[in-house]
């Protein structure tokens, strides 16, 4: 149980829940098989095989979001409605109008839909109530927004808002880059992405590449920011930080993945992940709050 990309959330502290009532709430909303013409369904499923949507470890909560959707290739539906159009065309000599053609289309779809193939995927949250955190382990906006929309829905009122800090991680991460110093706890690694602040458009990547020479200052002091780079936390985890305050191919280092091979079984092994992976990000992020300024105050 490795997240990858974090997204981070704030839960208020007066936010009264447990487990148990966790549970319970969200066990109202589990994903169900999509109807038949239905293209996509949603809802919670569970995190291990033990009929629990909580899978509550050392005081964390992890939850999963299911998402069944179907597979129908425009090419498909493109290909069925060209050959009924063709034989329209044949039959009764006529050409088919564009609106004839669009409504055709829209008919072939709702037809192959019961035929279409199904596929299913997981985003994983992870709540931490002590310290009042979501953290999500989502790749794309559109993930990280149905999971909130879903678990909203489940938790009528939930208290949850966007983390944001004080410093902006543009300003912070070209600030670091101009000092050539990383702030208490963390080392530059070798991925950036700068760009224009004159010219959005104006970008410049590097991967693999010493970012301590004077070139990459040269840049900032041209008026290029930083919108991505890599970072190394306490030669544990290594991460990209993204101007959106996204943390991205979260790597555990050797150090971490050592600790988790004492595991006897799978159910074990999967809480002792889980332990090990939370640990781990909690401190990262109690060390780069600091280096971002700190919280910016709620609204």
């Amino acid at each position: 149980m490795w997240f990858r990309n974090l997204r981070l959330y704030r839960l208020s502290r007066e936010w009264d829940m447990d487990a148990a009532r966790l549970a319970q709430q969200i066990a109202t909303q589990p994903l169900k098989p999509c109807g038949s013409q239905d293209m996509v369904s949603r809802g919670w499923v569970y995190p291990r095989f033990d009929g629990e949507f909580v899978h509550a470890v050392n005081r964390c909560w992890l939850l999963a979001l299911g998402v069944e959707q179907k597979l129908l290739p425009a090419s498909v539906v493109r290909e069925a409605t060209q050959e009924r159009a063709a034989k329209i065309e044949a039959e009764q000599g006529r050409k088919v109008g564009r609106k004839e053609l669009r409504d055709m289309r829209e008919h072939v779809a709702q037809e192959l839909m019961p035929r279409a193939f199904t596929r299913r995927r997981t985003t994983w949250g992870w709540i931490d109530p002590i310290h009042g955190w979501l953290v999500l382990d989502a790749g794309s906006d559109a993930k990280a927004e149905e999971f909130i929309e879903v678990l909203s829905r489940a938790l009528p009122g939930l208290p949850l808002r966007p983390l944001h800090t004080q410093i902006s991680p543009t300003a912070a991460m070209t600030d670091w880059l101009a000092a050539a110093e990383a702030p208490a706890g963390f080392s530059i690694d070798q991925d950036l992405e700068l760009r224009s602040a004159a010219q959005a458009n104006a970008t410049i990547r590097y991967a693999h590449h010493a970012l301590e020479g004077g070139e990459i200052r040269t840049h900032i002091g041209s008026g290029k920011i930083a919108t991505k780079l890599g970072m190394t936390w306490a030669d544990r985890v290594s991460f990209v930080l993204t101007e959106k305050l996204l943390i991205k191919r979260l790597a555990f280092l050797d150090i971490i993945r050592e600790q988790a091979e004492n595991a006897e079984n799978a159910d074990e092994q999967f809480d002792l992940d889980f332990t090990l992976m939370s640990g781990e990000v909690a401190r990262l992020l109690d060390d780069l709050l600091p280096a971002l300024g700190g919280e910016a105050p709620s609204e």
